[in-house]
């Protein structure tokens, strides 16, 4: 299997454990993102949640409309620009985090348990230089045929 495939698959795999979580709370996992952005910084311009949430502005909007219509979330003017749009959390949205936040938590932790400290560090290293693009994409498949003729 290759590095995109193994990529995707391990994404796949973690959305769907994270899903059956969030599923019996009532959260699907785009909405656990727009919740957990919001948490760690709140009033996001829409543009800044997509690239967060790796979503185009439509879906985006979807999503936020959803969650607007069940109080977790409002729209308001930005202070300093009242052309844009920011999404905030509101008091039902930031209670609904703390109520699935420690299971997604937790399962984080046991793949970074899984992982051990080095592997998890050097992982997370690969892939932030990838989203960055500080690494070229060359560089980097020939660094994971080495590390893989060497296992």
């Amino acid at each position: 299997m290759d590095l995109p495939d193994l990529i995707r698959g391990v994404n796949r795999r973690l959305e769907q454990v994270l899903e059956a979580e969030l599923k019996p709370k009532g959260v699907s996992l785009h909405q656990y993102r727009v919740l957990e952005a919001l948490t760690e910084r709140n009033g996001l311009p829409m543009g800044d949640l997509a690239t967060r949430l790796f979503v185009d502005g439509p879906t985006l909007t979807k999503i936020i409309d959803k969650m607007v219509e069940a109080a977790e979330v409002y729209r308001g003017p930005d202070p300093h620009d009242r052309r844009k749009v920011l999404i905030f959390l509101s008091r039902r949205g930031a209670a609904h985090f703390e109520d699935v936040g420690p299971l997604i938590t937790s399962i984080q932790q046991e793949i970074l348990d899984r992982l051990g400290k080095s592997d998890a560090a050097a992982l997370t290293n690969l892939l932030s230089e990838l989203l960055s693009g500080t690494v070229s994409w060359r560089s980097l498949a020939s660094r994971g045929r080495e590390t893989l003729d060497h296992k």
